[in-house]
This record gives C-alpha cells, structure tokens and sequence, in this order.
C-alpha cells in the first residue's frame, strides 16, 4: 500500500520536474504500482529501479525516491509485518544491502513527520539540534554531514540568490551539496511564513531537481 502523503509527494515531485524536463504519461502509474505492490521491501527497491532505468531522463530523482519508498514502508509497509521487524536481522541484512542508496532527504522526511505528529513547528534549529542531535558527542557523523549547514544558518535571514552562492561553494562530495538549495529555502520559507517561490526558480541551481525536492518537503510540511 502506499501512504497517502507519500502519493501526493511522488505526484507533486514528477509535476515540478516536469516544468522544466517531460516526464512520461505513464511514470506516475507505474511509481504508484510498485510502491503499492505486496512485495517485499528489495523486491520493490528494484522495480522503482526499473521505472528509472525505462524513464532515464528521470535519473535525477532516483535517490529521492529511494527515500520516499523508505518512508512509505515505515509509514505503511511496516503495519503488516510483525511489530519488531525493524529490530530483526532480516531488516538489518536490509540496511547493510541499501546502506549506499538514498539521500539526507529522508531523516528531513522523517523529521517532518514526526512534527506533524507532535504538532510542533518545524525549524532548522529543532531539526538540527533536537533531531539530528548534532551538538552530542556520540553524533558527529551527523554533525560532519551538516556542517555546511550549521556554519551558514543565518542564511535563513538572507536571500535564496544567497543561499544559491554558498551551494556551488560546496565541495563536490558533500553530501548535501544537491539538497542545501532546496532545503535552506524551505526552511526559510517557513520560518517567515511566505512562499518564495519566484526568487527560488529564479535561483535554483538545478531548477528541475530543486523544484521537485521542494514540491515533496512542501507536501510534507
């Protein structure tokens, strides 16, 4: 089955990448059926792969929907499984095979979740500090990963052609040098409360992938 969010964020996502690359008629249906399929989780891992492989001009998004189809199977996969499948060595064995897939969108995908259920504000500064934890000793990995973006938080107050300059700054293996244009600018459209989504087409460094990351954060704040 497949999440309703999760639905609506594959939709808006293919739309926005759309605007600036044709997607094919038939790639929304053909997402739908395999993240909605009965299969297991690696079963369904390689028919999305599949879409992809069919579909090359979408190649851009196929990480991010490796990201989706991981939320989609902890927010409903999961339920028909047993209650601790995730602490089993079969979700493990799951882990380790997948460890090089998916993109940093999917701990703000679930931290964005996870404020909707508490009924709390997501902020940069919450999701960096009480999510990713980054001020712990026990979570530098996490606290190297988003240094870029620790060290430029007050570009939340600045402009997206800002935000724009610091990300072609980054270094070719960042790990968020993709994700820091969409991201920074989400944040910072909900911290004042306004869509900026002129200025963030106008800025965007790769507008057809900005665009859809931004759709799917947007779906799920």
């Amino acid at each position: 089955m497949t999440d309703p969010k999760i639905h609506a964020a594959i939709r808006a996502a293919l739309q926005a990448f759309n605007g600036y690359h044709p997607v094919e008629a038939v790639a929304e249906a053909r997402f739908d059926e395999a993240f909605a399929s009965d299969k297991d989780f690696l079963s369904k891992v390689d028919d999305v792969d599949a879409v992809f492989d069919d579909m090359p001009q979408l190649e851009p998004l196929r990480e991010i929907f490796f990201d989706l189809l991981m939320i989609n199977f902890f927010s409903a996969d999961v339920k028909k499984l047993e209650e601790d499948y995730l602490e089993t060595q079969e979700w493990e064995d799951i882990e380790e095979e997948t460890l090089d897939r998916g993109t940093e969108l999917l701990n703000l995908l679930l931290y964005l979740n996870e404020c909707r259920d508490e009924e709390i504000e997501p902020s940069l500064d919450d999701y960096l500090k009480e999510f990713l934890l980054v001020d712990e000793d026990e979570f530098q990995d996490e606290y190297s990963i988003y240094e870029s973006v620790i060290a430029n938080q007050i570009l939340l107050d600045s402009s997206p052609s800002e935000i724009k300059r610091v990300a072609l700054e980054l270094p070719e293996d960042s790990e968020l040098k993709e994700l820091f244009y969409p991201m920074m600018v989400f944040f910072q459209d909900v911290q004042n409360g306004d869509d900026s989504s002129e200025d963030f087409i106008a800025n965007a460094v790769d507008p057809a992938f900005d665009s859809a990351v931004y759709s799917i954060l947007d779906t799920f704040e």
